[in-house]
């Protein structure tokens, strides 16, 4: 997409966002700020590297002076942005990656509703935005950010994600099918049993030829070994993924399987890559793309190392419509995502959960998020009023009556409170937030797609591959044994004074076969993770 109008922030170059605070106007009138005030702006003036969310309001009027923001190095203690629907969640959002972005922090967007492409374009100046630049003491300048387009298995526009059934795992695919707990569990036999066989399970017609085996006349010696199994499961998990097969799901399962390490670059310039993810073409397959989500975090805390605590994320994963995760999840999946979410931090990853009200996330989940970005509320219902209540209750003890103020903000306003550079919870503060500096609507699908074949990964994701794995195997082999088809025979002795027969035998199809069905086999057993999610060692 276009270039920077304007030259990096912070490490990389001018003068850092926060600029504007350190005149010296500003300083001589922060002391009129009236006394609660001055107590909240206290709490939210950093030493540290900080993002600028807006300024200070008090008793409805906006106080430019008192600047809102979240220490950089906070980012990686997870997060929520709450509100209702046109409140401005997603506004937040790109105020927030574009910030980071800046900052030399690669961003994860999942684009729901098609509109976050214009991260990659500068924004457009109009009345609207200079007032509030003005309001807030913002310099707002029209930015472009470097941005990276991605479709879930190609539907859309982006580079096509794709997963392998096996590095899914049994606990994320037991989600996207809707399985019930003694399903769920059947289905891990299932996945244990393709790795001891050896069958690679890549797209959703391998899994599907396994379990056809298993019920088959030849597999129900195979299925009695497999302990808890019952053929009548087995026709169920069949069933249902002929069905989710019909609807068109099977282009998300294959291969070339993407590496979520794609997400973790930076531009040439030092800013962060922005990695938006367009989900408006499968919004009505929520399970699908939820959990997709879901398997790109599992495998990022599959495959990172520890760093523990650092003075910038390593990346920040914004997870949109975050309830869909959870509805329906089994206990078994919400223990694993709550694991996940505690643990992933000390590898350097913020996550943050974006949807409507914080009930909409499970209490254990809830108490990892340290940074709170809560928007407007309806209470037209007792449910709603019960929703606002519960919300409330969520917040530290705050100078505001948060019922009142949770109803009455407008659209751009939020009350926040974030996790200070000591760990502590700052005050809670009604705040006017900032105007994102890139565009706010979507990029013409034209352009979207040019950038998205310019790409330098869209030859290495782009085409679809189908190579032999268990429905070829199982196909090929028919009435053989399941410990038949474990390997190959092996080749036969050969004389040691022979040159070329070492090579002949590495460089043949046969070994080349073995090896990769031993380390595959090996590696999973050995990396199945929280989620049973499994990954082929990087080439």
């Amino acid at each position: 997409m276009s270039e920077r109008k304007t030259p990096p922030r912070g490490e990389t170059g001018a003068a850092p966002a926060t600029a504007d605070r350190s005149m010296p106007e500003a300083r001589s009138r922060s002391a009129a700020l009236p006394q609660p005030a001055l107590e909240i702006a206290a709490g939210y003036a950093f030493t540290g590297p900080a993002l600028d969310l807006g300024a200070l309001l008090w008793d409805g009027v906006c106080l430019p002076d008192a600047q809102v923001r979240i220490p950089l190095s906070m980012l990686n203690r997870h997060g929520l942005v709450a509100g209702a629907t046109g409140t401005g969640k997603t506004k937040t959002l790109q105020l927030v990656a574009e910030q980071l972005s800046a900052q030399g922090v690669p961003v994860f967007l999942a684009d729901i509703k098609g509109d976050v492409s214009g991260i990659s374009e500068p924004g457009a100046r109009n009345e609207k935005v200079q007032s509030r630049a003005a309001e807030v003491h913002q310099r707002w300048e029209p930015t472009g950010f470097p941005a990276e387009f991605y479709a879930l298995g190609g539907i859309g526009h982006g580079i096509p994600v794709r997963a392998t059934v096996t590095s899914f795992g049994p606990l994320l695919l037991s989600k996207v099918l809707q399985l019930n707990q003694t399903q769920e569990q059947s289905l891990g036999l299932i996945f244990h049993y393709a790795d001891q066989k050896g069958l690679e399970l890549v797209d959703l017609k391998d899994l599907r030829a396994v379990v056809a085996f298993l019920t088959s006349d030849e597999g129900k010696a195979e299925l009695k070994n497999i302990g808890g199994l019952s053929t009548a499961t087995a026709g169920v998990i069949l069933r249902s993924l002929t069905a989710f097969e019909a609807q068109g799901m099977a282009d998300f399962f294959g291969e070339p399987e993407f590496d979520t390490a794609e997400l973790l670059r930076t531009a040439d310039d030092g800013r962060g890559l922005v990695s938006v993810l367009e989900l408006a073409a499968v919004q009505d397959r929520p399970q699908l793309f939820s959990t997709f989500l879901m398997w790109l975090l599992a495998d990022l805390f599959h495959d990172l190392p520890e760093v523990g605590d650092v003075d910038r994320p390593k990346l920040v994963f914004f997870f949109d419509e975050a309830h869909l995760l959870f509805n329906g999840a089994s206990k078994a999946f919400l223990d694993s995502l709550t694991q996940t979410v505690r643990l992933i931090r000390s590898k350097g990853v913020g996550v943050f959960f974006v949807t409507q009200t914080a009930k909409d996330v499970p209490a254990d989940v809830l108490a990892q998020l340290g940074n709170r970005v809560q928007h407007a509320l309806r209470a037209f219902t007792p449910d709603d009023q019960k929703a606002l209540k519960a919300t409330v209750r969520t917040f530290p003890d705050s100078a505001y009556d948060l019922e009142e103020l949770l109803t009455g903000l407008g659209t751009g306003e939020a009350v926040v409170t974030v996790l200070s550079e000591k760990g502590a919870p700052t005050p809670v503060a009604a705040t006017r937030l900032r105007a994102p500096e890139s565009l706010m609507a979507p990029v013409d699908a034209g352009a979207l797609d040019a950038a998205v074949r310019a790409s330098e990964l869209y030859g290495r994701y782009a085409q679809a591959v189908d190579r032999e794995s268990a429905y070829e195997k199982l196909d090929s082999r028919g009435a053989k044994g399941p410990d038949e088809m474990k390997a190959p025979p092996a080749p036969a002795p050969a004389r040691a004074d022979d040159p070329s027969v070492v090579q002949q035998v590495v460089g043949s199809g046969m070994f080349k076969s073995l090896a990769r069905s031993l380390g595959t086999q090996i590696g999973r057993e050995i990396t199945r993770s929280l989620f049973g999610t499994a990954r082929r060692r990087r080439r």
